[in-house]
């Protein structure tokens, strides 16, 4: 099969304003491809940025303010620098599907949690859980930047994270490939203790206010609660997918069920 070229959004992580790339620049754990600097920028701790990238050895190119703002996708708060982190496990959902894990292999896809500290919190749980990776789609999540990279802390730069264009794109490659289509709801056919999880397994985590898109959802499989008391109706989503990840990492390390004794 041919390869098509990578996209830059599917390999770097575009961390904007001064002291967050001050602090990637000052973590050596991080490579940065190259830093972004308006023409127009000055002062001290612009200076203290440009003597660390000729530290590192870090390409640096002047660009219009315009650019930089363009590039950051944020008007107000690039302060007219922006760096490229290389994220050593990202990958399109193509890469991933072609070279699935062996073995127990979960993942979640997040369709249309738009919220920045949600998606953070849910990666730095995602990864913390071991989970396969987070899919984040282009569509309908916002970037990984620094709102995400602070809720996350700092996890986000190695996560494994998945990209491709939409939520409903991911549910029905996934689901091609062989894995068990799961959606979270208050009104999920079965409670998420009770279900027995295959190996390969994606759980899909929609809007806290309108769920899953309804082409996401026409990949569902098997709808799944999570048991709620004292009249709570549900849970925010970082806070679901919490309680999903540790689930299934109880499962794992609870100790198989004792065999009976033969008969003397």
């Amino acid at each position: 099969m041919a390869q098509t070229r990578r996209s830059p959004k599917d390999t770097f992580i575009t961390i904007y304003g001064r002291m967050p790339v001050l602090e990637v620049l000052q973590d050596d754990s991080l490579e940065v491809d190259k830093l972004l600097v308006a023409d127009n920028a000055r002062g001290e701790s612009l200076d203290r940025i440009l003597a660390l990238a000729r530290k590192r050895r870090i390409e640096v190119r002047d660009a219009p303010p315009h650019r930089v703002k363009l590039l950051a996708g944020n008007g107000k708060q690039d302060q007219g620098v922006l760096a490229d982190v290389i994220a050593p496990r990202m990958r399109t959902l193509g890469e991933f599907t072609e070279r699935i894990p062996r073995g127990v292999c979960r993942v979640l896809v997040l369709d249309g949690v738009t919220n920045p500290a949600n998606v953070g919190m849910i990666i730095r749980t995602a990864t913390a859980a071991g989970m396969a990776g987070v899919v984040l789609p282009h569509a309908g999540s916002p970037s990984i930047d620094p709102l995400v990279i602070k809720a996350s802390a700092g996890v986000a730069f190695r996560a494994s994270i998945i990209r491709c264009r939409t939520g409903a794109d991911a549910a029905e490659e996934l689901a091609r490939s062989g894995f068990r289509i799961y959606g979270l709801s208050g009104s999920g056919d079965a409670s998420l203790y009770d279900e027995r999880i295959p190996d390969r397994a994606a759980f899909v985590l929609g809007n806290e206010t309108s769920g899953l898109s309804a082409e996401t959802g026409d990949w569902v499989g098997r709808w799944l609660s999570i048991p709620m008391a004292g009249g709570v109706e549900s849970l925010n989503v970082a806070s679901a997918a919490a309680v999903l990840s540790f689930d299934l990492v109880r499962r794992a390390s609870a100790p198989a069920p004792a065999t009976p004794a033969a008969p003397a």
